[in-house]
Protein backbone atom coordinates (compact mmCIF):
# COMPACT_ATOMS: atom_id res chain seq x y z
CA UNK A 1 0.00 0.00 0.00
CA UNK A 2 2.50 2.49 1.21
CA UNK A 3 4.82 1.79 -2.26
CA UNK A 4 1.93 2.24 -4.14
CA UNK A 5 1.18 5.72 -2.55
CA UNK A 6 5.32 6.67 -3.10
CA UNK A 7 4.88 5.84 -6.41
CA UNK A 8 1.09 8.15 -7.13
CA UNK A 9 3.45 10.95 -5.28
CA UNK A 10 6.68 10.33 -7.61
CA UNK A 11 4.36 10.57 -10.76
CA UNK A 12 2.82 13.62 -9.79
CA UNK A 13 5.62 15.24 -9.01
CA UNK A 14 7.12 14.73 -12.26
CA UNK A 15 6.91 17.12 -15.39
CA UNK A 16 4.91 16.46 -18.43
CA UNK A 17 6.73 16.59 -21.14
CA UNK A 18 7.04 19.56 -23.31
CA UNK A 19 5.41 18.63 -27.14
CA UNK A 20 9.31 19.21 -28.21
CA UNK A 21 10.54 16.52 -25.72
CA UNK A 22 7.87 13.94 -27.16
CA UNK A 23 8.63 14.39 -30.64
CA UNK A 24 12.61 13.77 -30.11
CA UNK A 25 11.13 10.37 -28.02
CA UNK A 26 8.98 8.97 -30.79
CA UNK A 27 11.92 10.05 -33.42
CA UNK A 28 14.16 8.08 -31.03
CA UNK A 29 11.65 5.09 -30.88
CA UNK A 30 11.15 5.30 -34.63
CA UNK A 31 14.96 5.17 -36.00
CA UNK A 32 15.51 1.69 -33.62
CA UNK A 33 12.46 0.26 -35.59
CA UNK A 34 13.38 -2.15 -38.00
CA UNK A 35 12.83 -1.71 -41.82
CA UNK A 36 9.25 -4.13 -42.36
CA UNK A 37 8.51 -5.47 -45.93
CA UNK A 38 5.72 -3.15 -46.41
CA UNK A 39 6.33 -0.45 -48.17
CA UNK A 40 3.83 2.24 -47.26
CA UNK A 41 4.95 1.61 -43.76
CA UNK A 42 8.55 2.39 -44.35
CA UNK A 43 7.57 5.15 -46.25
CA UNK A 44 5.42 6.90 -43.65
CA UNK A 45 8.00 6.61 -40.94
CA UNK A 46 10.90 8.20 -43.14
CA UNK A 47 8.06 10.96 -43.91
CA UNK A 48 7.88 11.45 -39.80
CA UNK A 49 11.84 11.32 -39.63
CA UNK A 50 12.73 13.79 -42.73
CA UNK A 51 9.30 16.13 -42.21
CA UNK A 52 8.40 15.29 -45.67
CA UNK A 53 6.93 17.09 -47.12
CA UNK A 54 7.84 20.22 -45.23
CA UNK A 55 11.41 19.50 -46.42
CA UNK A 56 11.98 20.78 -49.10
CA UNK A 57 14.93 19.34 -50.12
CA UNK A 58 14.20 15.85 -49.00
CA UNK A 59 13.25 14.25 -52.48
CA UNK A 60 11.12 11.14 -52.96
CA UNK A 61 10.83 9.23 -56.16
CA UNK A 62 7.93 6.51 -56.29
CA UNK A 63 9.33 4.03 -59.57
CA UNK A 64 7.95 0.66 -60.36
CA UNK A 65 10.78 -2.00 -61.20
CA UNK A 66 9.48 -4.17 -63.81
CA UNK A 67 12.48 -6.97 -63.85
CA UNK A 68 11.66 -7.29 -60.04
CA UNK A 69 7.58 -6.83 -60.54
CA UNK A 70 7.86 -4.85 -57.54
CA UNK A 71 6.52 -1.29 -56.32
CA UNK A 72 10.01 0.40 -54.97
CA UNK A 73 10.58 4.26 -53.27
CA UNK A 74 14.16 6.37 -53.68
CA UNK A 75 14.78 8.85 -51.29
CA UNK A 76 17.60 11.39 -51.33
CA UNK A 77 18.87 14.96 -50.34
CA UNK A 78 18.72 16.86 -53.37
CA UNK A 79 21.45 19.42 -52.32
CA UNK A 80 24.10 17.22 -50.94
CA UNK A 81 23.67 14.31 -53.02
CA UNK A 82 24.89 14.12 -56.77
CA UNK A 83 21.76 14.28 -58.54
CA UNK A 84 22.92 13.41 -61.94
CA UNK A 85 24.78 10.13 -60.62
CA UNK A 86 21.38 9.04 -59.27
CA UNK A 87 19.34 9.67 -62.40
CA UNK A 88 22.30 7.99 -64.78
CA UNK A 89 23.63 5.29 -62.68
CA UNK A 90 20.99 3.89 -60.18
CA UNK A 91 17.08 5.24 -61.93
CA UNK A 92 17.90 4.35 -65.48
CA UNK A 93 19.16 1.06 -64.45
CA UNK A 94 16.49 0.67 -62.43
CA UNK A 95 13.85 1.24 -65.11
CA UNK A 96 15.15 0.03 -67.87
CA UNK A 97 16.24 -3.45 -66.49
CA UNK A 98 13.92 -6.24 -67.25
CA UNK A 99 15.71 -9.36 -65.57
CA UNK A 100 15.31 -10.47 -62.24
CA UNK A 101 18.94 -9.96 -60.94
CA UNK A 102 19.60 -8.47 -57.65
CA UNK A 103 19.80 -4.90 -56.84
CA UNK A 104 23.74 -5.05 -56.52
CA UNK A 105 24.12 -6.78 -60.14
CA UNK A 106 21.79 -3.89 -61.54
CA UNK A 107 22.74 -0.53 -60.33
CA UNK A 108 25.95 0.58 -61.32
CA UNK A 109 27.05 2.98 -58.16
CA UNK A 110 30.20 2.03 -56.33
CA UNK A 111 29.14 1.28 -52.87
CA UNK A 112 25.50 -1.09 -52.49
CA UNK A 113 25.06 -1.60 -49.00
CA UNK A 114 22.29 -3.31 -46.69
CA UNK A 115 20.25 -1.93 -44.26
CA UNK A 116 17.90 -3.14 -41.68
CA UNK A 117 17.24 -0.65 -39.58
CA UNK A 118 15.68 3.23 -40.00
CA UNK A 119 18.82 4.67 -38.34
CA UNK A 120 21.16 3.58 -40.59
CA UNK A 121 18.81 5.17 -43.89
CA UNK A 122 19.05 8.49 -41.54
CA UNK A 123 22.73 8.46 -41.34
CA UNK A 124 23.30 7.07 -45.05
CA UNK A 125 21.15 9.99 -46.30
CA UNK A 126 22.12 12.73 -44.07
CA UNK A 127 25.24 11.35 -45.47
CA UNK A 128 24.15 12.23 -48.78
CA UNK A 129 23.55 8.52 -49.90
CA UNK A 130 20.49 7.43 -51.86
CA UNK A 131 18.21 4.68 -49.69
CA UNK A 132 16.06 2.43 -51.89
CA UNK A 133 12.82 0.53 -50.48
CA UNK A 134 11.35 -2.19 -52.26
CA UNK A 135 7.85 -3.71 -51.53
CA UNK A 136 7.49 -7.06 -49.69
CA UNK A 137 11.52 -7.02 -48.73
CA UNK A 138 12.60 -6.25 -45.48
CA UNK A 139 15.57 -4.12 -45.76
CA UNK A 140 16.93 -1.56 -47.61
CA UNK A 141 19.59 -0.23 -49.66
CA UNK A 142 22.22 2.76 -49.29
CA UNK A 143 23.72 3.46 -52.43
CA UNK A 144 27.15 6.14 -51.93
CA UNK A 145 26.40 9.03 -54.17
CA UNK A 146 27.30 12.09 -51.70
CA UNK A 147 28.24 15.59 -53.21
CA UNK A 148 28.94 17.95 -50.87
CA UNK A 149 30.11 21.34 -51.91
CA UNK A 150 33.56 22.62 -51.09
CA UNK A 151 36.64 24.83 -51.91
CA UNK A 152 39.37 23.06 -54.04
CA UNK A 153 42.43 22.55 -52.80
CA UNK A 154 44.56 25.59 -51.50
CA UNK A 155 48.01 26.49 -50.50
CA UNK A 156 48.44 26.50 -46.10
CA UNK A 157 47.65 29.60 -44.53
CA UNK A 158 48.95 29.61 -41.41
CA UNK A 159 51.75 26.95 -41.93
CA UNK A 160 53.53 28.69 -44.77
CA UNK A 161 56.68 27.55 -46.35
CA UNK A 162 58.86 28.54 -48.69
CA UNK A 163 60.14 25.22 -49.42
CA UNK A 164 58.31 22.26 -49.58
CA UNK A 165 54.61 21.13 -50.94
CA UNK A 166 52.24 23.85 -51.50
CA UNK A 167 49.07 21.40 -50.47
CA UNK A 168 46.53 22.32 -47.39
CA UNK A 169 43.63 20.34 -46.27
CA UNK A 170 40.41 21.92 -46.75
CA UNK A 171 36.86 20.87 -45.17
CA UNK A 172 35.95 17.60 -46.99
CA UNK A 173 37.37 14.97 -45.24
CA UNK A 174 37.54 12.00 -48.18
CA UNK A 175 39.80 14.77 -50.14
CA UNK A 176 41.87 15.02 -46.85
CA UNK A 177 42.45 11.33 -46.52
CA UNK A 178 43.45 11.10 -50.50
CA UNK A 179 46.02 13.78 -49.85
CA UNK A 180 47.54 11.24 -47.09
CA UNK A 181 47.22 8.41 -49.01
CA UNK A 182 48.69 9.81 -52.04
CA UNK A 183 51.85 10.34 -49.73
CA UNK A 184 51.52 6.71 -47.70
CA UNK A 185 50.98 4.24 -50.44
CA UNK A 186 51.31 1.50 -47.58
CA UNK A 187 48.36 -0.99 -47.60
CA UNK A 188 48.80 -1.15 -43.80
CA UNK A 189 47.57 2.59 -43.46
CA UNK A 190 44.43 2.12 -41.93
CA UNK A 191 41.64 4.45 -41.68
CA UNK A 192 38.85 4.10 -39.19
CA UNK A 193 35.76 5.97 -37.94
CA UNK A 194 33.59 6.59 -34.92
CA UNK A 195 30.19 8.51 -34.60
CA UNK A 196 30.60 11.39 -31.94
CA UNK A 197 27.76 13.54 -31.25
CA UNK A 198 24.10 12.20 -29.81
CA UNK A 199 22.33 14.56 -32.42
CA UNK A 200 24.92 15.58 -35.45
CA UNK A 201 26.26 11.93 -35.54
CA UNK A 202 29.48 13.34 -36.70
CA UNK A 203 32.18 10.88 -37.64
CA UNK A 204 35.59 11.39 -36.50
CA UNK A 205 38.07 9.12 -39.08
CA UNK A 206 41.33 7.42 -37.21
CA UNK A 207 44.34 7.17 -39.17
CA UNK A 208 47.25 4.87 -38.38
CA UNK A 209 49.81 2.46 -39.54
CA UNK A 210 48.76 -1.15 -38.41
CA UNK A 211 52.26 -2.21 -38.25
CA UNK A 212 53.92 0.33 -36.97
CA UNK A 213 51.23 2.19 -33.99
CA UNK A 214 51.21 0.81 -30.43
CA UNK A 215 47.91 -0.87 -30.30
CA UNK A 216 47.12 0.36 -26.52
CA UNK A 217 47.92 3.99 -27.27
CA UNK A 218 45.07 3.45 -30.60
CA UNK A 219 42.42 1.99 -27.88
CA UNK A 220 43.24 4.24 -25.57
CA UNK A 221 41.62 7.01 -27.86
CA UNK A 222 38.97 5.05 -29.13
CA UNK A 223 37.91 4.61 -26.27
CA UNK A 224 37.73 8.49 -25.28
CA UNK A 225 36.11 9.21 -28.52
CA UNK A 226 33.36 6.15 -27.27
CA UNK A 227 33.11 7.98 -24.29
CA UNK A 228 32.05 11.31 -25.53
CA UNK A 229 28.66 12.65 -24.30
CA UNK A 230 27.82 15.52 -26.29
CA UNK A 231 24.58 16.33 -27.88
CA UNK A 232 27.30 18.45 -31.61
CA UNK A 233 30.57 18.03 -32.16
CA UNK A 234 30.91 19.85 -35.72
CA UNK A 235 34.53 19.84 -36.24
CA UNK A 236 38.19 19.03 -34.82
CA UNK A 237 38.67 22.25 -32.72
CA UNK A 238 35.63 21.61 -30.69
CA UNK A 239 36.48 17.94 -30.39
CA UNK A 240 40.12 18.92 -29.41
CA UNK A 241 38.54 20.59 -26.21
CA UNK A 242 36.64 17.80 -25.43
CA UNK A 243 39.57 14.55 -25.68
CA UNK A 244 42.61 16.74 -24.24
CA UNK A 245 43.49 16.10 -20.94
CA UNK A 246 44.45 18.95 -19.27
CA UNK A 247 41.94 21.60 -20.24
CA UNK A 248 43.53 24.40 -18.04
CA UNK A 249 47.12 23.70 -18.76
CA UNK A 250 49.17 26.51 -20.62
CA UNK A 251 50.93 24.46 -22.58
CA UNK A 252 48.73 22.31 -25.69
CA UNK A 253 48.96 18.50 -25.65
CA UNK A 254 47.49 17.74 -29.01
CA UNK A 255 49.03 19.03 -32.20
CA UNK A 256 47.13 20.60 -35.02
CA UNK A 257 48.39 20.81 -38.31
CA UNK A 258 46.35 21.92 -42.28
CA UNK A 259 49.59 19.79 -44.00
CA UNK A 260 49.08 16.69 -45.47
CA UNK A 261 52.77 16.09 -45.64
CA UNK A 262 53.53 17.21 -41.93
CA UNK A 263 50.37 14.54 -40.95
CA UNK A 264 51.92 11.58 -43.09
CA UNK A 265 55.59 11.99 -41.74
CA UNK A 266 53.95 11.64 -37.97
CA UNK A 267 51.90 8.53 -39.09
CA UNK A 268 55.45 7.26 -40.75
CA UNK A 269 56.68 7.68 -37.03
CA UNK A 270 53.86 5.80 -35.24
CA UNK A 271 51.34 8.92 -34.10
CA UNK A 272 48.09 8.66 -34.85
CA UNK A 273 45.75 11.34 -36.85
CA UNK A 274 42.12 12.19 -36.40
CA UNK A 275 40.19 13.43 -38.88
CA UNK A 276 36.61 15.33 -39.39
CA UNK A 277 34.12 17.05 -42.33
CA UNK A 278 33.86 20.93 -41.78
CA UNK A 279 38.08 20.85 -40.81
CA UNK A 280 40.61 22.29 -42.78
CA UNK A 281 43.24 20.41 -40.61
CA UNK A 282 44.17 17.73 -38.60
CA UNK A 283 44.72 16.80 -35.26
CA UNK A 284 47.90 14.31 -34.54
CA UNK A 285 48.24 12.85 -30.92
CA UNK A 286 50.33 12.46 -28.76
CA UNK A 287 52.05 15.87 -29.07
CA UNK A 288 55.23 16.60 -27.10
CA UNK A 289 56.71 20.20 -26.60
CA UNK A 290 59.08 19.51 -29.66
CA UNK A 291 56.66 18.74 -32.17
CA UNK A 292 55.23 22.47 -31.69
CA UNK A 293 58.75 23.70 -32.01
CA UNK A 294 59.61 22.49 -34.85
CA UNK A 295 58.63 23.19 -38.26
CA UNK A 296 58.41 20.91 -41.64
CA UNK A 297 60.83 23.42 -43.36
CA UNK A 298 63.51 22.31 -41.16
CA UNK A 299 64.35 18.94 -43.00
CA UNK A 300 63.08 20.37 -46.09
CA UNK A 301 65.98 22.40 -45.86
CA UNK A 302 69.73 21.56 -45.74
CA UNK A 303 71.26 19.97 -42.57
CA UNK A 304 73.10 23.44 -41.77
CA UNK A 305 70.36 25.73 -43.13
CA UNK A 306 67.36 23.89 -40.73
CA UNK A 307 69.66 23.69 -37.64
CA UNK A 308 70.58 27.53 -37.99
CA UNK A 309 66.54 28.17 -38.57
CA UNK A 310 65.99 26.23 -35.23
CA UNK A 311 68.31 28.74 -33.61
CA UNK A 312 66.52 31.36 -34.79
CA UNK A 313 63.49 30.07 -33.60
CA UNK A 314 64.39 28.92 -29.72
CA UNK A 315 66.76 32.34 -29.29
CA UNK A 316 63.17 34.10 -30.56
CA UNK A 317 61.07 32.28 -27.83
CA UNK A 318 63.59 32.90 -25.04
CA UNK A 319 63.83 36.56 -26.45
CA UNK A 320 59.61 36.98 -26.29
CA UNK A 321 59.96 35.65 -22.70
CA UNK A 322 62.31 37.17 -21.15
CA UNK A 323 63.15 40.64 -22.23
CA UNK A 324 60.84 42.92 -20.92
CA UNK A 325 60.85 40.50 -17.67
CA UNK A 326 64.62 41.24 -17.42
CA UNK A 327 64.19 44.62 -18.10
CA UNK A 328 62.04 45.49 -15.77
CA UNK A 329 64.00 43.62 -13.11
CA UNK A 330 67.44 45.26 -13.62
CA UNK A 331 65.47 48.52 -13.75
CA UNK A 332 63.36 47.75 -10.49
CA UNK A 333 65.96 45.70 -8.44
CA UNK A 334 69.14 44.93 -10.26
CA UNK A 335 70.85 48.13 -11.49
CA UNK A 336 74.31 47.09 -10.25
CA UNK A 337 74.12 44.43 -13.71
CA UNK A 338 74.52 47.03 -16.35
CA UNK A 339 77.08 49.33 -16.76
CA UNK A 340 76.75 53.13 -15.44
CA UNK A 341 76.74 54.74 -18.49
CA UNK A 342 73.60 52.68 -19.64
CA UNK A 343 71.71 53.35 -16.32
CA UNK A 344 72.10 56.58 -16.91
CA UNK A 345 70.57 56.92 -20.25
CA UNK A 346 67.76 54.81 -18.84
CA UNK A 347 66.95 57.43 -16.04
CA UNK A 348 67.37 60.30 -18.50
CA UNK A 349 64.83 58.46 -20.84
CA UNK A 350 62.45 57.74 -18.00
CA UNK A 351 62.86 61.07 -15.87
CA UNK A 352 59.57 62.47 -17.32
CA UNK A 353 57.78 59.32 -17.11
CA UNK A 354 55.30 59.76 -14.18
CA UNK A 355 54.93 55.15 -14.13
CA UNK A 356 57.37 52.77 -12.94
CA UNK A 357 58.86 50.09 -14.97
CA UNK A 358 56.18 47.61 -15.05
CA UNK A 359 53.22 49.70 -15.42
CA UNK A 360 55.17 51.03 -18.90
CA UNK A 361 55.97 47.23 -20.07
CA UNK A 362 52.38 46.27 -19.42
CA UNK A 363 50.62 49.13 -21.09
CA UNK A 364 52.59 48.44 -23.82
CA UNK A 365 52.26 44.90 -23.97
CA UNK A 366 48.76 45.27 -23.92
CA UNK A 367 48.93 47.81 -26.67
CA UNK A 368 51.09 45.56 -28.76
CA UNK A 369 48.66 42.87 -28.58
CA UNK A 370 45.49 44.89 -29.19
CA UNK A 371 47.46 46.18 -32.52
CA UNK A 372 47.87 42.59 -33.69
CA UNK A 373 44.41 40.79 -32.74
CA UNK A 374 42.94 44.28 -34.70
CA UNK A 375 45.29 43.63 -37.83
CA UNK A 376 44.22 40.16 -37.87
CA UNK A 377 40.70 40.41 -37.38
CA UNK A 378 40.00 43.30 -40.10
CA UNK A 379 39.85 42.51 -44.07
CA UNK A 380 43.31 41.73 -45.36
CA UNK A 381 43.96 44.40 -47.91
CA UNK A 382 44.10 46.87 -44.56
CA UNK A 383 45.25 44.49 -41.93
CA UNK A 384 49.27 45.10 -42.23
CA UNK A 385 48.54 48.85 -42.50
CA UNK A 386 46.53 49.38 -39.29
CA UNK A 387 49.66 47.21 -37.86
CA UNK A 388 51.93 49.44 -39.21
CA UNK A 389 50.65 52.42 -38.89
CA UNK A 390 49.02 52.19 -35.18
CA UNK A 391 52.34 51.23 -34.20
CA UNK A 392 54.21 54.04 -35.19
CA UNK A 393 51.48 56.95 -34.37
CA UNK A 394 50.49 54.91 -31.10
CA UNK A 395 54.49 54.95 -29.77
CA UNK A 396 55.60 58.19 -31.03
CA UNK A 397 53.03 59.99 -29.89
CA UNK A 398 53.06 57.71 -26.04
CA UNK A 399 56.86 59.06 -26.12
CA UNK A 400 56.12 62.53 -26.74
CA UNK A 401 53.47 62.72 -24.21
CA UNK A 402 55.87 61.44 -21.75
CA UNK A 403 53.41 58.10 -20.91
CA UNK A 404 56.43 55.80 -22.26
CA UNK A 405 60.15 56.24 -22.30
CA UNK A 406 62.29 55.39 -25.89
CA UNK A 407 63.53 52.15 -24.24
CA UNK A 408 60.38 50.33 -23.12
CA UNK A 409 59.42 50.58 -26.85
CA UNK A 410 62.60 49.00 -28.36
CA UNK A 411 61.84 45.93 -25.27
CA UNK A 412 58.07 45.85 -26.49
CA UNK A 413 58.88 45.31 -29.82
CA UNK A 414 61.67 42.99 -29.85
CA UNK A 415 59.98 40.58 -27.35
CA UNK A 416 56.32 41.23 -29.76
CA UNK A 417 58.23 40.63 -32.87
CA UNK A 418 60.45 37.64 -31.65
CA UNK A 419 56.74 35.83 -30.98
CA UNK A 420 55.85 35.83 -34.40
CA UNK A 421 58.93 33.18 -34.96
CA UNK A 422 57.30 30.89 -32.80
CA UNK A 423 54.96 29.37 -35.82
CA UNK A 424 52.64 26.44 -34.08
CA UNK A 425 49.47 28.68 -33.34
CA UNK A 426 49.02 26.90 -29.40
CA UNK A 427 52.80 27.23 -28.73
CA UNK A 428 52.80 31.02 -29.56
CA UNK A 429 49.92 31.42 -27.46
CA UNK A 430 51.32 29.39 -24.21
CA UNK A 431 54.74 31.49 -25.04
CA UNK A 432 53.23 34.96 -25.08
CA UNK A 433 50.69 34.40 -21.81
CA UNK A 434 53.94 32.85 -19.75
CA UNK A 435 55.74 36.17 -20.87
CA UNK A 436 52.91 38.09 -19.04
CA UNK A 437 53.51 35.87 -15.95
CA UNK A 438 57.29 36.61 -16.12
CA UNK A 439 56.66 40.22 -16.13
CA UNK A 440 54.34 39.80 -12.47
CA UNK A 441 56.95 37.62 -10.91
CA UNK A 442 60.45 39.78 -12.41
CA UNK A 443 57.96 42.94 -10.94
CA UNK A 444 57.27 41.14 -7.30
CA UNK A 445 61.16 39.84 -6.55
CA UNK A 446 63.26 40.56 -9.95
CA UNK A 447 65.77 37.80 -10.97
CA UNK A 448 65.22 35.88 -8.01
CA UNK A 449 61.33 35.91 -9.17
CA UNK A 450 61.91 34.70 -12.74
CA UNK A 451 64.34 32.11 -11.17
CA UNK A 452 61.70 30.74 -9.32
CA UNK A 453 58.60 30.73 -12.02
CA UNK A 454 61.42 29.35 -14.59
CA UNK A 455 62.14 26.33 -12.19
CA UNK A 456 58.41 25.62 -11.60
CA UNK A 457 57.85 25.87 -15.09
CA UNK A 458 60.47 23.41 -15.89
CA UNK A 459 58.74 20.96 -13.56
CA UNK A 460 55.51 21.16 -14.63
CA UNK A 461 56.33 20.56 -17.97
CA UNK A 462 58.67 17.46 -16.58
CA UNK A 463 55.55 16.26 -14.53
CA UNK A 464 52.68 16.21 -17.62
CA UNK A 465 51.89 13.78 -20.19
CA UNK A 466 50.31 13.62 -23.43
CA UNK A 467 47.90 10.41 -23.77
CA UNK A 468 50.70 8.86 -21.58
CA UNK A 469 53.90 10.29 -23.25
CA UNK A 470 56.21 12.74 -21.11
CA UNK A 471 55.96 16.45 -22.71
CA UNK A 472 59.77 16.89 -22.85
CA UNK A 473 60.18 13.10 -24.41
CA UNK A 474 63.02 11.97 -26.09
CA UNK A 475 65.19 14.71 -23.58
CA UNK A 476 63.35 14.34 -20.32
CA UNK A 477 63.07 11.18 -19.82
CA UNK A 478 65.93 9.76 -22.30
CA UNK A 479 64.38 7.27 -24.89
CA UNK A 480 66.29 5.58 -27.72
CA UNK A 481 65.57 7.79 -30.77
CA UNK A 482 66.63 9.93 -33.59
CA UNK A 483 67.14 12.61 -30.99
CA UNK A 484 65.18 15.39 -32.99
CA UNK A 485 65.02 18.46 -30.30
CA UNK A 486 66.47 21.67 -30.83
CA UNK A 487 69.37 20.48 -33.96
CA UNK A 488 68.76 17.47 -36.42
CA UNK A 489 70.35 15.04 -37.18
CA UNK A 490 71.44 14.36 -41.05
CA UNK A 491 68.70 12.42 -42.54
CA UNK A 492 70.67 9.14 -43.02
CA UNK A 493 71.68 9.66 -39.51
CA UNK A 494 67.79 9.42 -38.18
CA UNK A 495 67.70 5.73 -37.77
CA UNK A 496 64.78 5.35 -35.46
CA UNK A 497 61.26 6.42 -34.72
CA UNK A 498 60.46 8.05 -31.52
CA UNK A 499 61.26 5.13 -28.66
CA UNK A 500 58.19 7.41 -26.05
CA UNK A 501 55.93 5.82 -28.83
CA UNK A 502 56.59 2.32 -28.49
CA UNK A 503 55.78 1.36 -32.04
CA UNK A 504 55.87 -1.80 -33.13
CA UNK A 505 58.86 -1.07 -35.37
CA UNK A 506 61.37 0.91 -33.80
CA UNK A 507 63.94 1.15 -36.55
CA UNK A 508 63.31 3.51 -39.87
CA UNK A 509 66.50 1.27 -41.31
CA UNK A 510 67.34 -1.73 -41.23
Amino acid sequence: MLKEMFQVIKKRKQKPLSMQQQLVGEQTELKEQSISSDLEENFQTLKKLFHIPKNNDVKVRELYIEGLNKKACLLFISTISDVKSIEENILKPLLTNKSGKEIKEIVSIQAVTEIHLFKDAVKNLNQGNTVLLIDGCSQGFAMDCPNFQGRTIEKPSTEILIKGPKEAFIEKVHVNISLIRKKIKNENLVVESIDVGARSKSEVYILYIDDLANDKLVENIKNRLNRLDVNSIQNLSLLEEYIEERSYSLFPSILSTERPDRAATFLEDGYIVLLMDNSPDCLVLPATFWSFFHSPEDHYLRFLYGNFTRALRMAAMFITVFTSAIYIAITAYHAEMIPSELMLAIAASREKVPFPAVVEILMMEFAFELIREAGLRVPSPIGPTIGIVGALILGQAAVQANIISPIVIIVAALSGLSSFAVSDISLNFAVRLIRFMFILFSAIMGIYGMTAFFVAGLYYMVSIKSYGVPYLAPMSPSYKSSSDTIFRRLLRNEKFRPGFLKPSDLQKKQ
